[in-house]
């Protein structure tokens, strides 16, 4: 076995440092399945983060669609194939009938990149509005509006953020926060405006996932994409987080949050770890882009692809994941707001479904070191969670939807472990 530090050094000279590692000590993990992921030195962690293997690693049904189309033919779209025609047909049968044609990618970047090239060839417009935390992928379109990690790119001029507020963090009265923060957005519309970009689109996380799950003043949404689209713009929903039955209540974080989206986006989840990702809109939207464009992508929408995440849908519909993630979701839900009241260096509980949270403050000052000792306390227990937020105060846990109620009480007493510790 190649220890941790030899292959750390073997990465850098290769990969280069510059990647991000999880943990003071990385671990090096070597096969995975279900929830549980094993170490090199033997060691099996509860995974209670990752979204990519939406229904399991090493999903028995995926990898055999996999390996069973993989074996038969992988082509691209130039060709007929009933496969992806089948796939589509299911995938859109989970929206809303206004939204009833997709496009293909092979990674969220790729998709929300798409979305804001169709934005802005519809609206003729080139402005961008997004949140003042946010991050929705790699593309050099994307480095220029992402605020919430560390770009060489800055702000584009073309970009005006938004800040979302959190009631759990803001001692103002609900309806002047929501004031507040739409004439915030009002101020962001006319600049764009003024200075010739005109609104494009919005691109938010249903779920606000980047930014801390933050709890909103009732009408936000609303209030977002009724400005929006009365400046002209699209409303994009990027799902990559939110989505796939994720809150437990809704198939989509868009619907659970009550937006209305003219696009939306979709990553991780779609495959379980196979690269896919996608842009489901509108017929209407489709046909002006369309019609203007030979839009093309050698990779997506391939069989191998088409079969993989159909294993998905039929894997989450058999096993009532969604339906799961809703009971396991209420349960571990209200231990989280019993550990809010508990520790009074937990400000509150965050979060819908399987994604959830605790912010962590100290005499209402954002605690993030906390939060990391938290995360670090979980490791040695053997369970994985994150931590996320402008301030990285606030615990990620986000499992895959293939958890269970034998897996769960050993992350939330594993977690009550670590909160006594801290």
């Amino acid at each position: 076995m190649t220890s941790n530090a030899d292959l750390i050094a073997r990465r850098n000279a290769t990969i280069g440092p510059y990647s991000p590692l999880f943990y003071t000590e990385p671990l090096q993990f070597v096969s995975a399945h279900g929830v549980w992921l094993t170490e090199a030195n033997g060691e099996r962690y509860l995974d209670g983060y990752n979204n990519v293997p939406h229904v399991g690693h090493a999903n028995e049904r995926v990898v055999g669609a996999l390996c069973s189309q993989a074996a038969t033919l992988n082509i691209h779209t130039r060709y007929l194939n009933e496969r992806v025609v089948d796939y589509s047909e299911r995938l859109l049968a989970t929206f809303a009938p206004e939204l009833d044609r997709v496009l293909y990618g092979n990674s969220g970047s790729e998709a929300n990149e798409l979305a804001l090239r169709i934005s802005r060839q519809l609206t003729g417009a080139t402005g961008v509005i997004v949140s003042d935390y946010s991050y929705h992928g790699t593309t050099i379109t994307l480095a220029e509006l992402t605020t919430g990690l560390k770009t060489r790119e800055p702000l584009g001029a073309h970009v005006r953020t938004l800040r979302i507020p959190d009631l759990d963090r803001d001692d103002r009265p609900e309806a002047e926060v929501l004031a507040a923060t739409l004439a915030e957005l009002d101020a962001a519309i006319d600049s764009l405006q003024e200075h010739g970009f005109g609104v494009s689109a919005c691109l938010f996380d249903p779920l606000f996932s980047t930014e801390g799950m933050p709890r909103l003043p009732e009408g936000l949404i609303a209030g977002i994409v009724d400005r929006v689209r009365g400046a002209g713009g699209l409303v994009i929903a990027d799902e990559v987080q939110s989505g796939f039955g994720r809150t437990g209540t809704h198939m989509w974080g868009h619907e659970y949050a009550g937006m209305s989206p003219d696009l939306v986006t979709m990553g991780k989840p779609m495959g379980n770890g196979h690269p896919m990702s996608g842009v489901v809109t509108s017929e209407a939207v489709l046909d002006a882009f369309g019609s203007r464009n030979e839009f093309f992508n050698t990779f997506a929408g391939n069989p191998v692809s088409a079969a993989v995440g159909e294993a998905v849908l039929l894997e989450m519909e058999e096993k009532q994941l969604m339906t799961r993630a809703r009971g396991l979701g209420e349960t571990a839900g209200s231990r989280f707001r019993e550990f809010a009241e508990q520790y009074d260096f937990v400000r509150s509980a965050k979060g819908a479904g399987l994604f959830l949270g605790l912010d962590f403050a100290i005499d209402g000052a954002p605690a993030p070191e906390l939060a990391k000792q938290v995360v670090e306390s979980m490791k040695r227990r053997n369970v994985l969670i994150s931590r996320i937020g402008r301030d990285e105060s606030v615990l990620k846990v986000r499992p895959p939807l293939a958890f269970s109620s034998d897996e769960l009480p050993i992350l939330l007493d594993a977690l009550d472990e670590s909160l006594a510790e801290v």
